[in-house]
């Protein structure tokens, strides 16, 4: 179940003293998921706000506070450094006066606090919009080394089974490079959640069974995925009945090393695995836990502003898990 998920998560991020800063410091939701985060002494959430907004907001739910961190942004000791480093880390885009304005603003801030290591992940959208939320991360913490985009993954979840799915949420049109990131970096983030990765990229034909440029799109991608992490169980380009049933795959690629047991599968457009997610939430009865993003230096995630105090909760252990792999 994904309760068992998120139990295994707890017991992982549990005394390693990660700090997860939550920038809508006075949304009803992300207070109650700070409190019990703080209260169960799984992490130090940080919350950003005017102390006095934020303890009457907690005082009106009737939320404990005690271990929970405020910070106000335009109270912070450190601001001269954060904007100093700002600055530095935008290498010249960017005047000392707009920066102080630019840091005053939530999700910039709590970026900044992970970026020079004053907090260890970061989890905002709330309140606000994705692109809000991702923005700064992409300005200031940056994708890793040999990775150009980040990407969203979604741990599926019914029962005993746990399957990823990516990209799911964030680049519309990936190309053969773009895949073969993504499909490496979601074999990472399903190894934090206990899976060994057998990787399957997909599309409408199964081992050059089709030919066009979007089959040849994905075979150059399982090319390129393999060069980048030889040792990954990879393989494609599949029909997903080829990499999910064991029969299907003895016919269809009886040489291939996935025999119909992948476990995380590699759309090959945002529409396809938008449509793939949903599809297996409402008609498979998956529960659908994320997006999670990856592929950033350090985590940031993006919460829908349909969320639930239970979300923020779940994806700021998330985060603390994703911290402990960087």
């Amino acid at each position: 179940m994904a309760n068992d998920l998120f139990a295994a998560l707890k017991m992982k991020v549990a005394g390693t003293g990660r700090k997860i800063v939550f920038p809508e410091g006075t949304d009803d939701r992300i207070l109650t998921a700070a409190s019990r985060l703080a209260a169960e002494q799984v992490l130090q959430p940080i919350v950003l706000g005017d102390e006095q907004a934020v303890k009457a907001k907690a005082a009106e739910l009737g939320l404990p506070l005690e271990g929970v961190e405020i910070v106000n942004p335009r109270r912070y000791g450190g601001f001269d450094e954060l904007v100093s480093a700002f600055v530095e880390r935008r290498k010249g885009k960017v005047t000392e006066e707009a920066a102080r304005e630019l840091l005053f603003d939530e999700n910039y801030f709590g970026t900044m606090l992970v970026y020079t290591g004053a907090a260890d992940g970061l989890v905002s959208g709330a309140a606000h919009s994705t692109a809000d939320t991702v923005r700064p991360a992409l300005q200031i913490i940056k994708t890793k080394p040999g990775i150009r985009k980040t990407s969203g993954v979604f741990i599926m979840v019914r029962g005993e089974e746990q399957y990823v799915f990516a990209d799911c949420a964030i680049n519309i049109a990936p190309d053969s490079q773009d895949l073969a990131e993504i499909a490496v970096e979601s074999a990472r983030t399903a190894k934090m959640f206990g899976l060994k990765p057998r990787v399957a990229l997909l599309s409408f034909s199964t081992k050059g069974s089709a030919s066009s440029p979007e089959t040849e799109k994905v075979a150059e991608a399982v090319r390129l995925a393999k060069e980048m992490a030889p040792d990954l169980v990879l393989d494609g380009e599949f029909q997903f009945d080829a990499a999910f049933v064991p029969e299907v795959a003895k016919k269809k690629a009886p040489d291939s090393a996935i025999q119909g047991d992948a476990n995380v599968f590699i759309f090959p457009s945002l529409e396809a695995g938008n449509i793939g997610y949903k599809i297996a939430q409402r008609l498979g009865g998956f529960e659908a836990v994320g997006p999670i993003l990856q592929g950033l230096n350090k985590p940031v995630n993006d919460l829908s502003r349909g969320c639930s105090a239970e979300d923020a909760y779940k994806l700021a252990l998330i985060t603390a898990a994703q911290s402990l792999r960087e």
